[in-house]
């Protein structure tokens, strides 16, 4: 299953997605991944989560983190949760290209059998109309 946290800057959307994380942390029997750019939820997300800084690996567009992500549930095969932040500074700005990211995403959520939480700094009116079933307003 995969989800997408929507709001504008501001909106509350890390609050969120930290909530999430440490929740996840507590519930899991398995390991919860917190994709980041940059390092700033280190001592907001419970130290049991795995904080991953995706600056540090070069990752830049929507291909590239679909394979990093991949990667993380073949290595892997007990992450239960995989929370990422800042999803469209690290794919780019572009909206219509997440109908095809979160199609595949879901399939890989689906086969990993791993929740995958993505937050988008966009308005949910403003993203297409094939994403609304996954969107979760701040």
């Amino acid at each position: 299953m995969i989800t997408f946290i929507t709001g504008k800057k501001g909106s509350g959307k890390t609050k969120k997605l930290i909530e999430r994380a440490n929740a996840a942390v507590a519930a899991s029997k398995g390991n919860v991944v917190v994709i980041e750019k940059g390092l700033k939820l280190t001592y907001d997300v419970d130290h049991a989560a795995r904080l991953i800084d995706i600056e540090a690996y070069g990752i830049k567009g929507a291909d590239a983190l679909f394979g990093f992500i991949s990667g993380i549930c073949a290595g892997n095969y007990d992450v239960t949760d995989i929370l990422v932040d800042s999803t469209l500074k690290i794919i780019g700005q572009d909206l219509e290209q997440l109908v095809p990211f979160a199609e595949k995403m879901n399939a890989l959520a689906a086969m990993a059998n791993t929740t995958l939480t993505f937050l988008v700094s966009a308005d949910s009116a403003d993203l297409p109309d094939a994403l609304h079933e996954y969107v979760s307003e701040v």
